[in-house]
């Protein structure tokens, strides 16, 4: 059913980052530079309140939430007995003892849920030592040999001595909360810029492709398939919007995050920070273990992507066929083994991403535990205060989260080289357009008279297997010329050639006596109508598919062509008329509608010539009628080619050309090669015996 091999070439990546293809995809985004850059600074702005959250609290929690250590007396004698002194002092905190302060220094113990003043400095004051009441001594503080005077305080006596502390609580609380309120409005504003810039940028390459697919030969359509254009056109610029978004500005950000980090833990504790900063090296190891296995699952994954969408687009596709056929099982079991195949591939992926993301929770887990356990015993001893170890808990839960967002980059930024390889490998296609004059300067339609030459034509899709062979005619001026022949013979590829959606390897096609190849191609398309045997309408109105937006040409220019070609009489007994909305391809009409419709759309467009290619050969004899009750008027004045099997349609051309294996065998009128008794003869025979 599929070739193997044609979606591995579809899907194939060499290299996970390209320079180059990297370079081209930042020329998209240098208009949109200062977007970038302002998204730029919210980013670091926003990672600078992520950063400082920790600290604030840490701040918080040594200065002032456990910032019972340290208050000196002003204002008294210190000789005071330590009952009276919290009546007749002013406390103020410090963080260093001086010999001018150290006779004067008083500290806060908390025991047993009671509050006491110490005389003293007193180590780690919530763990160490034990509050003795003697009846006669009042309370003491005992820590090993030394007895330090004591006061039990009441709760009057702790708010008057944490004033400072319980008011700068609530000023760093408020801050705090403005931090958090400034860092979303930030992020928010961030995410927003970034992703109008991407949307934008996206859409403007989805426009560029498609303009570029607009001027694409028609040759190249024959060798892509569309569901191949489609995925440029839509999966791909997907995958690049990831990379705008995702890649390029919030890389620094990761990066960004885990610098700040590392310098915060640094400078907060040395000792700490190296304990972090080692599990490092197992990261790595990791992440490009990571790297090699996911490459190759993703490609696998891809192959594996494209070989069932294109699988279940043929299967949908053909479903008349397979049903005729009573094929469902057969084809059922074949798409089995795709969607098998698919499963296996992704269940690999996720087994994968399974283990690496929680390898690495497990890594950050070990090195939360190592931090706890060593940080735990400076604390546990006085040497390490509590804010700075709730700090680093929080900053190593940080730290790991960009580390897994680099991974995630990583598989969008290889998605986004392997999308971007093959647009601008389908951009950098050669296309159709010319910037030739054309002939003439007045208005085209009359500058356009439509007399056809051709002068020994060669003409191959593929080199060498020539489809025409040496073949040469004119047809004057308003002339109607008919071409038969057997199916192969030739007769499509000339209509193809007039209008140059393919071009000749030898001779020459005049029209008006000018090499088709020196006029402008929109010039040429716009004087040449076709109407094909297999019609195509698009989604909309009536009005849509016979206009093609154009808007030159009115609704009163619909309603005439229409009634010209007696395609009016159906449109009108719509629900909406010529408002009648048009399904996908048509369904909803019959073929000689759709046909009748391909007329009204030709003759809208006033060409100066008309082809008519097996346009009566799959309507019923009705409509056929109605449509050579028009064809008289159509080609009145008008150079008109016409490729029929009904011999019966052309026994009015002014000259009739019989096309075998590429070449012209016979020409000449209808009576004139009937007389000949030859090659049209005996087809006219066929089809009348």
């Amino acid at each position: 059913m599929s070739e193997e091999n044609n979606f591995h070439d579809e899907e194939q990546l060499e290299k996970s980052y390209d320079s180059k293809l990297m370079k081209r995809l930042l020329s998209y985004a240098k208009p949109y530079r200062i977007f970038f850059a302002i998204a730029l600074l919210l980013l670091f702005a926003t990672t600078i309140t992520d950063l400082s959250g920790p600290l604030i609290m840490k701040r918080v929690i040594d200065n002032y939430l456990s910032g019972y250590k340290g208050y000196v007396v002003f204002d008294s004698d210190p000789a005071l007995p330590i009952e009276n002194i919290i009546d007749k002092a002013t406390f103020k905190r410090v963080s260093n003892v001086t010999p001018e302060n150290k006779s004067r220094i008083y500290s806060i113990v908390y025991k047993e849920k009671k509050v006491y003043l110490v005389r003293g400095i007193v180590s780690n004051t919530s763990k160490s030592g034990n509050i003795i009441k003697d009846p006669v001594k009042g309370f003491t503080f005992r820590s090993g040999n030394n007895d330090l005077p004591a006061k039990l305080l009441n709760r009057e006596q702790i708010k008057v001595l944490r004033h400072d502390d319980i008011d700068a609580v609530k000023k760093y609380s408020l801050f705090f909360i403005g931090i958090i309120i400034l860092g979303f409005l930030m992020n928010v504003s961030q995410i927003y810029v970034l992703s109008y810039t991407s949307q934008t940028i996206i859409f403007n390459m989805r426009m560029q492709i498609f303009n570029h697919l607009l001027r694409m030969p028609l040759s190249f359509f024959d060798k892509n398939p569309v569901g191949r254009l489609v995925t440029r056109v839509i999966n791909d610029t997907e995958n690049l919007n990831d990379m705008y978004t995702n890649v390029i500005v919030n890389l620094i950000k990761d990066i960004s995050l885990l610098l700040g980090i590392s310098f915060i833990m640094l400078r907060l504790n040395f000792k700490l920070a190296l304990i972090v900063l080692a599990v490092l090296p197992i990261v790595a190891v990791s992440a490009a273990i990571f790297r090699i296995k996911a490459r190759a699952v993703y490609r696998s994954v891809r192959t594996a992507i494209a070989r069932i969408n294109s699988s279940l687009a043929e299967y949908i596709s053909g479903m008349r066929v397979i049903q005729i056929f009573s094929r469902e099982k057969e084809n059922f079991a074949e798409f089995e083994k795709v969607n098998t195949d698919y499963y296996k591939i992704g269940m690999r992926e996720v087994l994968i991403y399974g283990i690496f993301r929680p390898l690495n929770d497990l890594i950050a887990a070990l090195c939360l535990s190592v931090l706890l356990w060593y940080a735990g015993g400076d604390y546990l001893k006085g040497m390490l205060q509590f804010g700075v170890l709730y700090a680093f808990i929080n900053y190593v839960t940080m730290f790991f989260q960009p580390i897994n967002d680099l991974s995630e980059k990583y598989n969008i930024l290889q998605s986004s080289m392997a999308s971007s390889e093959r647009i601008f490998m389908l951009l950098d296609s050669p296309t159709e357009e010319d910037t030739l004059s054309l002939p003439c300067s007045t208005d085209e339609k009359s500058c356009f008279k439509g007399e056809i030459e051709f002068k020994n034509v060669w003409f191959a899709y593929n080199d060498e297997e020539w489809v025409l062979r040496d073949v040469s005619f004119k047809i004057p001026k308003g002339h109607n010329l008919a071409i038969v022949g057997a199916t192969g013979a030739g007769k499509t590829s000339i209509i193809n050639l007039i209008n140059r959606m393919y071009d000749i390897q030898k001779g020459e096609i005049l029209i008006d006596g000018i090499n088709i190849k020196n006029i402008d191609k929109e010039f040429l398309r716009k004087n040449v109508s076709v109407v094909l045997q297999d019609v195509f309408l698009f989604s909309g109105t009536i009005n849509d598919n016979i206009r093609l937006n154009d808007n030159n040409i009115s609704d009163d220019d619909i309603i005439k062509a229409s009634k010209y070609v007696n395609a009016d009489n159906f449109i009108l007994r719509l629900n909406n008329g010529y408002l009648e909305e048009v399904k996908e391809r048509g369904a909803t009409l019959s073929q000689g509608q759709r046909q009748l419709l391909a007329f009204a759309r030709a003759l809208a467009f006033s060409p100066s010539i008309l082809i008519l290619d097996e346009a009566t050969a799959n309507i019923d004899t009705e409509t056929e009628a109605l449509i050579q009750n028009a064809l008289s008027r159509i080609t009145k004045n008008r150079t008109t080619i016409v490729i029929a099997h009904r011999l019966s349609t052309i026994q009015h051309a002014d000259t009739i050309i019989v096309l075998h294996k590429g070449k012209i065998r016979e020409m000449g009128s209808h009576n004139d090669l009937i007389s000949k008794k030859k090659m049209y003869y005996d087809l006219y025979n066929l089809q009348y015996t």
